[in-house]
């Protein structure tokens, strides 16, 4: 029995060795092979490393270093790549297990269009390294990187993101091309869309003032834009956006405007307020007079606000009732208090008009008081033109001296020619007209007028000797002894019809003296026509009215006027 006993124990221990040794065995044909990926279960985390157990005959490590984030606890699955063994046991690899998972998800999301996460780690020539968890770096185009315009490229660096697989190469020495503006664009018209189909005219929304335009702000609320225009900043004149709000302050605005065709969203500050044209007829009235404050200069006029949001147009005309302004800046300036009359207004268009000059008297209303015709002034020469002269006669009234009114008798063909900018002239009103805000003068008519004089003395059919003063082509001007002036025509000039006009002139000089016979004057138009041919002619029928009368007593008369030209031809 005994014996049977001790046979009995060697082949129990016999047994036990066996299934030992066969367990083994079959431990070593299940265990995982190199490449591949296994799970296993967290051990414990110490001396810089990670224990797992993947069922191998010891357990495997990974560093510390391959996992992102939170490090795993006791008890936590992990998956890792299998790389080989050592003396340690199993080498394990959580970082290629990664990639190699993840190359499967971007080369599946490739196929499927679908965005995958990824981190931008730096700026490279001409866009940036994304990091897609893969064993290859991505290039990301900087036109690509954002949906908006990267002023500063550094700034994307470390930013997360969803990216769309553009190129996928098979080739490992070839970087994926990816593409970040398309899944932020993708965002921005889902929560645009959003926003069009929940928002209404006059909700309040919040949003991120963004960027600055010359016409108002863009205001960031969440991901698209809407504009804040600088008429809807304030019910008053505004200037400058930036005096409004500033670059990435959060502020409360109206919704005014949705276009959800063209996707544009107004918003306005101003709208928090009651629009103050509300009021406007209960404040003011068309002939009062009202003070306000030049906000705006242009080469048309000048701005001024009444109150904040009510602002009016003093138009470059309605400066002065007597001075022609060419700069409203001549007048008023920026920021100055004024007193303006309101002219008139239009709510509907939020229009004012208003008048400077009226808030004083029209100094034309008295003007005609101040220079009735004939009353003699004295002023300076403020301007010369091709015509006549300007006199400073008061402030802002000057009277016009035409070219015409400067001599009696001297053809003035400009008046440069007798005055100058700054003389003092003495002159005579001539013309008064208040509507018109016109004032004539003259100077001649500071003497009597020597026309006047000329044609009680020299009337039609007296002669006269004169000057040549000059030649022209259609006659001779000659100047009386007063200093009147007149004209022989071509035609008077020679009694001899059949000699050329050139042959007759040819023997006059200017400065010759010649009798003329006077035909004409026009005391009016102030001329006078001279004839050598009728003064010829006169003085050959007074030679026979003389000799007839000295040969009355004589025979009986045989002797003719015949006779006498026969005997003048000798």
């Amino acid at each position: 029995m005994e014996e049977m006993e001790v046979e009995n124990g060697n082949v129990n221990n016999s047994k036990n060795i066996f299934e030992t040794q066969l367990e083994e065995s079959l431990k070593e044909f299940n265990a995982p092979q190199a490449g591949s990926l296994v799970e296993g279960i967290v051990v414990s985390v110490a001396n810089d490393y990670v224990y797992v157990d993947i069922g191998d005959k010891s357990e495997g490590l990974i560093p510390v270093q391959e996992f992102t984030g939170d490090l795993p606890k006791e008890g936590d699955k992990v998956q890792a790549l299998l790389t080989g063994h050592d003396k340690n046991g199993p080498v394990l690899s959580k970082r290629r297990a990664d990639s190699k998972r993840f190359s499967k998800e971007v080369s599946q999301a490739f196929k499927d269009g679908l965005p995958v996460d990824g981190v931008i780690v730096k700026v490279v020539k001409s866009g940036y390294e994304v990091d897609l968890g893969i064993e290859r770096a991505a290039f990301l185009p900087i036109s690509q990187s954002d949906a908006d315009k990267v002023e500063k490229p550094e700034s994307l660096v470390g930013v997360k993101s969803k990216f769309y697989i553009e190129r996928l190469y098979s080739d490992k020495k070839l970087n994926p091309v990816v593409n970040r503006r398309k899944y932020l664009e993708e965002q921005i018209n889902t929560k645009r869309d959003e926003f069009f189909n929940t928002a209404k005219i006059g909700d309040s929304v919040k949003g991120t003032v963004k960027s600055f335009t010359s016409f108002g702000a863009f205001i960031d609320l969440g991901g698209f834009d809407g504009l804040l225009h600088i008429n809807d900043m304030s019910w008053g004149h505004v200037a400058r956006p930036k005096d409004f709000v500033k670059k990435g302050q959060e502020i409360e605005l109206k919704v005014i405007r949705l276009d959800p065709a063209e996707k544009r969203i107004n918003l306005s500050l101003k709208h928090f307020s009651e629009d103050p044209w509300m009021h406007f007829e209960e404040k003011y009235a068309v002939n009062s007079i009202v003070k306000g404050k030049v906000t705006k200069l242009t080469d048309f006029g000048a701005f001024v606000e009444l109150e904040e949001g009510i602002e009016g147009l003093v138009h470059i005309s309605e400066f002065s009732w007597t001075k022609k302004i060419n700069k409203p800046a001549d007048v008023v300036a920026k920021d100055q208090e004024v007193e303006v009359m309101i002219l008139g207004y239009d709510i509907q268009a939020g229009r004012v008009s208003l008048g400077l000059k009226q808030t004083t008297d029209n100094p034309w209303d008295s003007i005609a008081d101040k220079y009735p015709v004939g009353t003699k002034v004295t002023g300076k020469v403020v301007k010369l033109t091709n015509v006549g002269a300007f006199i400073s006669l008061a402030d802002g009234i000057d009277g016009f001296l035409h070219a015409d009114d400067i001599s009696w008798t001297k053809k003035v063909k400009h008046p440069g020619s007798e005055l100058k900018v700054d003389q003092d002239v003495e002159a005579v009103v001539i013309e008064c007209d208040p509507e018109q805000h016109r004032i004539r003068v003259g100077l001649k008519q500071l003497t009597d007028d020597p026309w006047k004089s000329f044609a009680e003395e020299y009337k039609p059919g007296s002669t006269l000797e004169g000057e040549i003063t000059s030649i022209t082509d259609f006659g001779l001007f000659v100047k009386a002894p007063n200093g009147i002036e007149g004209l022989v025509n071509k035609a008077n000039l020679s009694d001899d019809k059949e000699v050329p006009f050139e042959e007759a002139v040819a023997k006059y000089n200017v400065g010759d003296k010649i009798n003329v016979f006077v035909v004409d004057v026009n005391v009016e138009k102030e001329k006078v026509a001279f004839s050598v041919r009728e003064y010829k002619r006169k003085q050959q029928r007074d030679e026979i009215s003389q000799y007839m009368s000295s040969s009355g007593n004589d025979d009986d008369g045989a002797y003719t006027i015949g006779d006498l030209l026969n005997s003048k031809s000798e």
